[in-house]
């Protein structure tokens, strides 16, 4: 591939992440909990290590997040009639994005509550 291709790659993705945000409530809440969390980790000056656990908690839900909005377009695009497999379908999609949702507030927990426990 030529380099203006790679490029045009790239802003398209970048538009991809943007399309989520701006079209999916729970990407926005998790927007709001990424900077929110953001936040904190500076204000508490969490580690290194802390800091590799938040970032790859905050990318793994919004790479979930991401493949639950693809996984629900592309449902309601082959199947615009409801149909209780395409629902079974967006159900097991949207409990995935719980899970790492889930797993996320775990790492938050661990690696937030001792630093808030200090301040008391």
């Amino acid at each position: 591939m030529s380099l203006p291709k790679e490029i045009h790659s790239f802003i398209c993705a970048f538009a991809g992440i943007f399309k989520l945000i701006k079209s999916e409530r729970h990407a926005q809440f998790h927007l709001f909990a990424t900077i929110c969390v953001i936040i904190a980790g500076f204000l508490f000056g969490i580690s290194k290590t802390e800091w590799i656990a938040v970032c790859f908690a905050i990318a793994l839900v919004f790479s979930a997040e991401g493949f639950n909005t693809t996984i629900e377009k592309l449902c309601d695009k082959v199947s615009p009639k409801y149909d209780k497999k395409i629902g079974d379908i967006k159900d097991i999609a949207a409990g995935s994005v719980l899970i790492c949702s889930i797993m996320a507030a775990i790492i938050g927990l661990i690696v937030f509550v001792p630093y808030v426990i200090a301040l008391f």
